[in-house]
C-alpha cells in the first residue's frame, strides 16, 4: 500500500523535562509536523509512506530529511528550496500547567513552494491514499494552492483523500479558515476532527460538551458526525474525544461514522492516559485510522486500532509515534497493564 502526505516538517526545540522556557539553558532538538507525523506512523506499519514538502538545501534542511529517512519514510518527492525551516518551541506542561507552543515559521520554505515544483501525477502513481491537514493551507496562498493541486491530482489518480481539520488559531482566524477549508472539502472522503476543529474550520458547532471539565455528551458527538457527513458528503467521519483532567491525565476515545459498515455512530474503547507528550497524538490517530481502513476487516476494528495507536503515542516523547503494529494490536486486544516484558 502507498500513502502520500503533504505538509510542513519543522524543527522542534524543547526544554528538558517539564522546564519552562524562562528557566531553560538548553533545548532538545527533534523534528515534527502533522503530515510528517502521519507518514512516520504508516512507515512503522510497513507501508510505502511518501511525504512531500519543501525544505532548504542547507544542513538543517538535510538533517530534517535524514530524520525522516531514519524512520523509513519515502522522501523522494521532497523539493529542496526556500531559505529557512519552520521552527516551533514546545514547553511541556504538567498537572494543571498546560503545554505551550511558540511558532517561528513565517516565510518558511513551504510557504514559498510552487505547486509546479512537484510532479503530482508521479507522486500519486499507484497511490492508495492522500492525507493532508488544515494546518498546511493556513501557511499562506502558495501552500493553499499546493493542497488544491495535490487534491486534484490525487482524485484523478483514484486515491482516497483524508483531511484532519486541525485548526490552529495562531495561524489564521475562523473566517479565514472557513473561507479556505470549505471549498476544499469537496475533495475529501475521510474527515478527521474534534468538536473545536469542526466549529472553527467549517462553522459546524456542537453543544453539550466541555472537555476541560471532562464532560462529554456522546449523543452530541454522534449528531456532529452525521452533520459533517451530510453537509460535505464525506464517506467517513472520525471524531476524537478528549477529556482533559489535567495536562498529565487525559481520557481518550473516538467516534466514527462510515458509509460502508458503520452507519450508526460507534464509540471506541476509552483509555485513561498518563501523558508523557501529547503533541502528535492526533496525527498518530490519523495514521492509525488510515492503516486500519486499508488493512483491517471492518471500520470498528480500524477505529479501535487508531485509538490504541494514539494512546501509545501519548507515552512517547517527540512528535512521532514509534509503536509497531504488534504493540498497538496487543493494546487493542486488551493488554494495557504496562507490566515489564522480559
Amino acid at each position: 500500500m502507498k500513502v502520500c502526505t503533504f505538509g510542513e516538517l519543522m524543527l522542534r526545540l524543547s526544554p528538558p523535562g517539564a522546564e519552562r522556557f524562562l528557566q531553560a539553558s538548553s533545548f532538545g532538538i527533534s523534528f515534527g509536523g502533522s503530515e510528517a507525523n502521519v507518514a512516520v506512523t504508516l512507515a512503522q506499519m510497513g507501508l510505502d509512506a511518501c511525504f512531500v514538502t519543501q525544505l532548504p538545501e542547507h544542513a538543517i534542511g538535510q538533517a530534517a530529511v535524514n530524520h525522516l529517512l531514519r524512520f523509513g519514510v519515502n522522501t523522494h518527492h521532497i523539493v529542496r528550496g526556500g531559505d529557512r525551516i519552520g521552527i516551533y518551541f514546545l514547553e511541556t506542561g504538567a498537572s494543571q500547567r498546560p503545554s505551550q507552543v511558540v511558532y517561528d515559521r513565517s516565510h518558511s520554505a513551504i510557504s514559498t513552494m510552487e505547486a509546479s515544483a512537484v510532479d503530482w501525477d508521479h507522486v500519486f502513481d499507484k497511490a492508495d491514499w492522500f492525507h493532508w491537514s488544515g494546518i498546511t493551507p493556513a501557511l499562506g496562498q502558495a501552500a493553499e494552492e499546493c493542497v488544491r493541486v495535490a487534491c486534484q491530482a490525487a482524485k484523478s489518480a483514484g486515491a482516497v483523500i483524508s483531511c484532519d481539520l486541525n485548526y490552529r488559531k495562531k495561524l489564521w482566524t475562523e473566517q479565514e479558515a472557513q473561507t479556505v477549508m470549505t471549498p476544499l472539502m469537496k475533495f475529501v472522503d475521510v474527515c478527521i476532527a474534534n468538536e473545536e476543529d469542526a466549529h472553527r474550520s467549517l462553522g459546524i458547532q456542537m453543544q453539550g460538551t466541555d472537555i476541560e471539565k471532562a464532560q462529554l455528551d456522546e449523543r452530541a458527538y454522534g449528531m456532529l458526525a452525521h452533520q459533517l457527513m451530510d453537509t460535505h458528503a464525506f464517506s467517513t467521519v472520525a471524531i476524537t474525544l478528549r477529556e482533559s483532567f489535567s495536562a498529565s491525565r487525559n481520557g481518550w476515545s473516538a467516534m466514527m461514522l462510515d458509509a460502508r459498515d458503520c452507519t450508526t455512530p460507534y464509540r471506541s474503547r476509552r483509555y485513561d492516559i498518563q501523558v508523557v507528550d501529547r503533541v502528535g497524538a492526533g496525527d498518530s490517530f490519523a495514521g492509525g485510522l488510515i492503516y486500519g481502513l486499508l488493512q483491517k476487516d471492518n471500520s470498528r476494528e480500524a477505529l479501535e486500532f487508531a485509538v490504541a495507536a494514539s494512546c501509545l503515542k501519548h507515552t512517547i516523547p517527540g512528535d512521532f509515534n514509534l509503536s509497531s503494529e504488534t504493540e498497538i494490536e496487543k493494546l487493542r486486544q486488551g493488554s494495557g497493564s504496562g507490566r515489564v516484558e522480559r
